[in-house]
């Protein structure tokens, strides 16, 4: 593309975009009387215009049917995760049986590595993973191993790029590590999008590359749901788990989706932990001993929904369901590109940065990460202080995301302005 720094340009886009309407299904903070500029989808996304209802609707629920709720109403609590299974095996190319919603992100990554990290002392034992994933992966992983009897030191391996974590991983020297460790190899863990450098990873390459060898492999969507177009059963990861209050927009601690590929869908012999809500639904009430999965992903269930927080969760899918994946990452190239064409050129004026998310769009969701100078703490400051809302990591990242649904091509050429106001004050 060929973008234009200009306010008129921006706007040109925005009359011409399809999904634009999508906007006002949304509620911003405010700044100044004004909605603020809000680029942090990649750490809580905006609230849908519905939730409220939806959250009132379940009160009411209760309200008029107290424990008769989870068989009467429109939506009975007792069948609640199937109200959401449809959209959500859309929104990441799954069959049905192979999603179910429940729990949060870490519970359900620890849920399934119970079933798929299976090490075996003297052979297959080590997990590979990228070098610098969220936290939270890491003490799972950790954990998981310690958990086995092993070292993490010895037990896991972690790729980074040629020069650091900064550095995007390339897609060659992955596949060759996994053939590299295959022997050894008892897990692949990969997030989708790494949440510090913005990087998609080539899903369905490492996860033919594991099959190839035998090797398990699970997959943290958490910054790449509701993000990328994802296609999980034609790729054949064994797992899958994700968040929902990022791209997905289910508020603060929203719940977890899973994905566990069909070719497990009946074997109930594959160790997992149970519970009531993973029991044969057909038998669940009749409260006897003796775990009987159900098919597929929710035979992974441990407990009954909850409720309201799932009630935002359908809110929210049902919106990414009207506007469809493939429009959504149309405009997020488009959106990205644009971010990306204006932050080059203040940075070719000011040298204050180091965009490390890859160029290739086939790399990178809407998320864009700027290493930074010294001056980095400043700026993002200075944005806060003006209405516009980004993410700080630690020790100089600004990581920025244009977010598809509600985010303007004209909400993109203010950031630009901004940062070209802090850096004229500067002289």
């Amino acid at each position: 593309m060929n973008y234009v720094n200009s306010l008129e340009y921006a706007q040109n886009l925005d009359n011409a975009d399809a999904l634009a309407g999508f906007r006002q299904r949304f509620i911003f903070p405010q700044h100044e009387g004004q909605p603020a500029l809000y680029f942090c989808g990649n750490s809580l996304g905006l609230q849908p215009d519905t939730v409220r209802a939806a959250l009132h609707a379940e009160l009411d629920q209760w309200g008029t049917y107290g424990v008769e709720g989870h068989f009467r109403g429109e939506h009975p609590w007792m069948h609640y995760h199937k109200f959401l299974t449809p959209q959500a095996a859309r929104l990441v190319g799954a069959l049905p049986h192979e999603v179910v919603i429940m729990n949060t992100l870490t519970v359900n990554l620890h849920l399934m590595m119970v079933s798929f990290y299976r090490p075996v002392r003297g052979g297959k034992y080590k997990i590979m993973m990228e070098a610098g994933a969220f936290p939270s992966d890491q003490y799972a992983v950790e954990t998981q191993v310690r958990w086995h009897g092993f070292d993490p030191d010895d037990a896991i391996i972690e790729l980074q790029g040629a020069s650091g974590r900064e550095e995007a991983l390339k897609t060659e020297d992955i596949i060759e590590a996994i053939e590299r460790e295959a022997d050894q190899l008892a897990l692949i863990m990969f997030g989708g999008v790494n949440y510090y450098t913005g990087q998609l990873y080539d899903l369905e390459r490492i996860a033919a590359t594991a099959r190839k060898f035998g090797v398990c492999v699970g997959f943290d969507l958490a910054h790449a749901a509701g993000n990328v177009p994802l296609q999980l059963h034609d790729w054949g990861p064994d797992f899958a788990v994700w968040c929902s209050y990022k791209y997905l927009n289910s508020g603060p601690g929203g719940p977890s989706g899973c994905f566990v590929h069909e070719r497990h869908a009946n074997n109930p012999d594959l160790p997992r932990f149970g519970g009531w809500w993973g029991h044969d639904e057909s038998e669940r009430f009749q409260m006897r001993k003796g775990f009987k999965p159900m098919r597929g992903a929710e035979g992974w269930q441990l407990s009954n929904a909850q409720i309201f927080s799932f009630a935002a969760h359908k809110a929210s899918l049902d919106l990414f369901d009207a506007a469809g994946m493939p429009a959504l990452r149309a405009k997020s190239l488009l959106l990205s590109g644009f971010m990306r064409h204006i932050l080059e050129e203040v940075n070719e004026q000011y040298g204050f940065c180091k965009i490390i998310t890859p160029a290739n769009p086939d790399q990178c969701g809407c998320q864009i990460s700027l290493l930074t100078d010294e001056r980095g703490r400043e700026i993002f400051k200075y944005l806060e202080e003006n209405g516009a809302i980004s993410d700080w990591r630690e020790p100089n990242v600004i990581r920025l995301a244009p977010v598809p649904l509600y985010n303007s091509f004209e909400d993109v050429w203010k950031l630009g302005q901004l940062f070209l106001s802090f850096f004229e004050r500067q002289k």
